[in-house]
């Protein structure tokens, strides 16, 4: 009997067991939420369809493979779609006895057991999405041949939830796909092409028929040829993801183990004028319509028109069908630097109301080009959006990335009241023709003229503003104007939540701010990181945007609502007006 650890309390107490990073590592999460009432839910498992064991040696010990089975939770509420009950996984081992030896993966099941021909998994929580649920280390059993196979049947049990079985199959031997790695040039100009013969080898027990290539680019880079025995997917342009091109290119042929195959007309890879930061990712599987299945991960793919993509030496003869032995070596990747920019735009907004009222207000940023950035590798955020609100005003509500900081920048742990200064970072992409939309509410305090509040796009480190892509910091910062005197023209975009970004900054109000009306409580012209230019926000010192603008208190509050009101309806006019002109 094979027993391993099981988990602490504390997870018990936590609730789920998440993964994340490029492939996946673990961290505990808070209590799940609580089952669904209506619906029974349905969870199913993944894994392999087929995993390939080394044959047993001659002498010395046999090479292990792993096999990782994961459990999804198919909903996409993380408050409501949690299951938070205890549930029991079985692993019937039966039929594969005689073909493999299988073991727990201590570290991926804690809490998993083997008795005999069956494995047991208990466990609590289930997460909305895919998490890990089991792992297995398996060699091939002694006296086993190479071609022999059998299959792991995986069930599960829980009141109140339903699992959908799933199988896996282990196979002795199989082909052994290597990539070779493209000796590639990293640094590249706009513009600028290089070929990429792929070339890859064999280096199994058994012949492969048919090969699957893989390759997978990023937003900035582009493979001209569109073959025909490939098919091709690009990712939604309105997710905020690194704008994937995926192609899946079946290559006929009986690839020979122990030999080594190139591409009859090496690939042309280009970085377009979208091209900053980028990857190419190549590999080579075995052609399966399990393997074609997993990589499609349910996408629309589109078959290409061009002449058709060989390999050669491609040999006849048909070949066994089988599995990779180390799937770990199927694959390549390159990164790429090209030297372009990307020119951010902020927007603000112009907004009116009496005393007392809740205004709303869009601002944010747009990419205007040429190139696309993304933190493909560190997920870092882009940029940030350094809004400080106009006096006279408290905001009542903001978007769930922002966060309430004091009008120094520094930390402030009250996130629910009104503050005079908030960040927002974007995500870890921010594509061409993209940018990043903020819509606040606001209520209106203290009826003031043409009180501005600074929105800047500036970079992620307070103290470090300058964007290194940006080459025009003249238009990182706009202006929210509230109860101005104009139409909107002075916001630095387009007002009512256009699309914005379309010129530099705006000049704010220029008459002398009162100095126990600013929330920095200091006196001086508006600025921006210590400028008057109105260039990228933030300040080498930490030190907050010190005026919000210029602004004159109304005598009465008679007075007062009677202006805004008035202010109300001149901007509804001169806005009907500007739409019918």
């Amino acid at each position: 009997m094979t027993r391993s650890t099981p988990r602490t309390v504390l997870h018990r107490a936590a609730g789920s067991f998440a993964a994340a990073g490029l492939l996946a590592a673990a961290s505990l999460a808070g209590a799940a939420a609580p089952a669904q009432a209506v619906d029974t839910p349905v969870f199913t498992f993944g894994g392999p369809a087929e995993t390939a064991l080394h044959p047993y040696p001659e002498s010395g010990k046999p090479k292990s493979s792993r096999v990782g089975i994961t459990l999804d939770n198919p909903s996409e509420d993380e408050e409501n779609g949690g299951f938070d009950g205890d549930f029991t996984l079985t692993f019937d081992l039966s039929g594969v006895a005689g073909v493999a030896d299988v073991k727990i993966d201590g570290e991926a099941s804690p809490d998993c057991e083997i008795t005999g021909t069956k494995a047991v998994c208990e466990d609590w929580g289930i997460r909305p999405g895919s998490q890990p649920a089991a792992g297995f280390v398996v060699t091939a059993a002694k006296g086993s041949e190479n071609g022999d196979t059998g299959t792991i049947t995986v069930t599960g049990r829980a009141d109140g939830a339903t699992f959908t079985p799933f199988t896996t199959r282990l196979t002795v031997g199989g082909p052994d796909l290597v990539m070779e790695r493209l000796p590639l040039k990293s640094e590249l100009t706009s513009g600028e092409k290089q070929q990429a013969p792929i070339t890859f080898a064999n280096r199994g027990t058994r012949d492969a028929d048919g090969v699957l290539l893989t390759l997978r680019y990023s937003r900035g880079l582009d493979i001209p040829q569109r073959y025909s025995n490939c098919e091709y997917t690009v990712d939604d342009p309105d997710l905020p993801d690194f704008g994937w091109t995926t192609a899946l290119c079946s290559v006929e042929g009986a690839f020979e183990a122990g030999a080594t195959y190139t591409l009859a007309t090496p690939l042309t890879l280009e970085a377009t004028e979208r091209a900053y930061y980028d990857t190419f990712v190549y590999g080579i599987h075995e052609n399966s319509a399990a393997q074609r299945t997993a990589l499609r991960a349910g996408a629309p793919f589109e078959r290409g028109s061009g002449g058709v993509l060989k390999a050669v030496p491609a040999k006849k003869g048909a070949a066994a069908r089988s599995t990779d032995l180390t799937p770990g070596d199927n694959q390549q990747e390159a990164d790429f630097r090209t030297e372009n920019t990307a020119d951010f735009v902020a927007y603000g907004d112009q907004v009116a109301g009496p005393e007392g009222s809740t205004v709303k207000a869009d601002i944010g940023f747009r990419n205007e080009g040429p190139a696309w950035i993304g933190h493909i590798r560190s997920g870092e955020d882009v940029a940030t959006v350094d809004f400080t609100v106009p006096q006279g005003a408290s905001v009542t509500s903001k978007p769930e990335r922002c966060r309430a900081v004091t009008a120094d920048g520094k930390y402030r742990e009250d996130q629910n009241s009104p503050a005079p200064r908030y960040f927002c970072n974007t995500s870890m992409t921010v594509r061409d023709g993209a940018g990043l939309d903020l819509p606040f509410e606001l209520r209106v305090d203290k009826a003031m003229v043409g009180a501005s509040g600074t929105v800047t796009v500036r970079n992620t480190f307070l103290k470090n503003p300058k964007l290194p892509f940006d080459p025009k910091p003249a238009n990182n910062t706009a202006y929210l104007i509230l109860n101005g005197e104009g139409d909107g023209s002075d916001s630095g975009g387009v007002t009512e939540g256009g699309d914005g970004g379309s010129g530099g900054p705006s000049t704010p109000p220029t008459s002398a701010p009162d100095p126990e009306e600013s929330p920095s409580g200091t006196s001086g012209s508006t600025t921006s990181g210590g400028s008057s230019s109105g260039t990228a926000g933030g300040s080498d010192g930490g030190g907050g945007l010190a005026s919000t603008g210029s602004v004159a208190l109304i005598a009465s509050g008679t007075a007062a609502a009677a202006l805004a009101a008035g202010l109300v309806l001149f901007t509804a006019a001169r806005r009907r007006a500007a739409r019918h002109s």
